[in-house]
């Protein structure tokens, strides 16, 4: 069975409300493809074993447009 991110893979959306302002957050992809110029081409295997978390989670980042306040969020993946 594979591990699968939800927002990744396009199976789910997600609505996070900014702890700042309390409006909706945009999600910004994976934390991961933000550590370096060259996160984002790399595999997961090698990525996920940077982000502090269980290799059956996915960090991702989620971006306020209104405070420009910025939070990562940990999302459960599903096996597939």
């Amino acid at each position: 069975m594979a591990l699968v991110c939800p927002i990744c893979n396009g199976l789910a959306s997600y609505v996070v409300k900014c702890d700042t302002c309390h409006q909706g957050m945009e999600a910004r992809g994976a934390i991961q493809d933000y550590f370096d110029d060259y996160s984002p081409y790399l595999s997961q295997e090698i990525t996920k074993k940077n982000d502090g978390v269980d290799s059956d989670q996915c960090v991702h980042l989620f971006y306020c447009p209104h405070c420009q306040n910025d939070t990562p969020v940990v999302i459960n993946v599903l096996q597939m």
